[in-house]
């Protein structure tokens, strides 16, 4: 001791349990001096001499979770080859701020790295005297039967075989919209095709079927999109920021789904709109929104570009939908100005193509008005 290890192209597992070192023969079988300690391959021809014995290396280098205890601190000065972490690094990086796992790792893993680090902070080495800011467990997914996943009950989904059928953001995407990160979700393949389609979709709305950028995207910058748009970006932009810092996957990604759809309606969109979209979709969908970044013309990658910021005064609401009725049926709606009056309201139903037919000729006997909801008119 110490013990250089070999260095390996690849740190596969070795298919029986052992260690990835185990598939590296010519540093695992030996023959060994037990007087000099000294090894040589055992692919070689022996040695002469007594001393000489065969062997077989160890292939646990740190047992048991000594490397899970403190691997967080060595990440913040891998290069130090006179220390784990010098106090400059360990000072600036701190302690992570999130750690998500598992209720099965609060003894594995949490209770020793805390351990460990109170060991490391009662010797000075480290100046924190906890090693994680925030903990939150996240919750397991179950098989289409409900039940949890084993090869056991068959009912095993291999990420693989997801992933070469729809994709690696396909799946990204359907496990952070199953449900709350920390519930215990049933697998479905019914619904992961859904998330597919809302895929396939943003690329259909920035592509043309030849692949070029969409003639509906609008590069003039003294283009701009609809009120009814401009204000749902912005909300989206606001919502998936929120969301994204309280973990709440699933509702981010509901909320992308409705700008998705406005999108599509819409029968033009500025290219400002467009790369907003795929900028907050990014750190769902990584790939195909970097595709998307460079295919609308972007040089730098779209993990480079800053977070879209929003414009609290576009989220101020100035106009809400008003439903008619006319003696309880429903015969129209209009996006009307918030604190319409009564008079107005009903002079705007008597104009609207939809419900003045029901009141041509007709005198309005009662008139019930919930400003901003409903109007209510009642003829004989």
């Amino acid at each position: 001791m110490p013990l250089e290890l070999p260095v390996v192209e690849s740190y596969l597992p070795s298919g029986n349990g052992e260690s990835p070192l185990a598939n590296v023969t010519p540093w695992l079988e030996l023959w060994f001096n037990v007087e000099t300690g000294a090894a040589v391959p055992a692919a070689q021809p022996r040695p002469a001499g007594e001393a000489w014995v065969r062997a077989r290396r160890e292939t646990n280098t740190m047992p048991q979770w000594a490397g899970s205890c403190w691997y967080y601190l060595r990440f913040t000065d891998p290069a130090n080859a006179s220390a784990f972490a010098g106090p400059k690094a360990l000072g600036y990086w701190g302690v992570p701020d999130l750690y998500v796992g598992g209720a099965e790792h609060a003894v594995l893993h949490l209770l020793y790295a805390r351990f460990w680090h109170k060991v490391l902070f009662d010797l000075g080495v480290v100046p924190q005297a906890e090693p994680f800011t925030k903990l939150f467990h996240q919750g397991i997914i179950l098989g289409e039967d409900g039940e949890k996943m084993s090869k056991s009950r068959g009912n095993v989904v291999s990420p693989d075989t997801i992933i070469a059928s729809h994709g690696t953001d396909t799946l990204r995407l359907y496990l952070m919209f199953l449900g709350p990160l920390e519930a215990m979700k049933p697998w479905s393949m019914q619904q992961i095709e859904g998330v597919h389609r809302f895929l396939h979709k943003i690329w259909r709305e920035c592509l043309s079927v030849e692949g070029a950028i969409h003639p509906k995207i609008i590069a003039d910058p003294a283009f701009a999109d609809s009120t009814e748009l401009t204000k749902l970006l912005h909300e989206t932009i606001k919502k998936v920021g929120d969301d994204i810092e309280a973990l709440r996957f699933n509702t981010a990604i509901s909320q992308m789904m409705i700008l998705a759809n406005a999108v599509q309606k819409a029968p033009q969109v500025s290219r400002g709109c467009m790369l907003a979209f795929l900028q907050i979709l990014a750190p769902f969908a990584p790939h195909l929104g970097e595709e998307l970044w460079a295919r609308l013309g972007e040089p730098a990658s779209i993990q480079k570009a800053s977070w879209p910021a929003y414009d609290p005064a576009k989220l101020t609401v100035t106009e809400v939908k008003l439903v008619f009725q006319v003696n309880g049926k429903h015969r129209g709606d209009q996006l009307v100005p918030i604190g319409l009056s009564q008079d107005d309201a009903v002079a705007i139903a008597r104009s609207h193509s939809k419900v003045a037919p029901y009141l041509d000729g007709k005198t309005i006997a009662r008139i019930i008005y919930v400003p901003g909801k409903i109007l209510n008119l009642v003829v004989p």
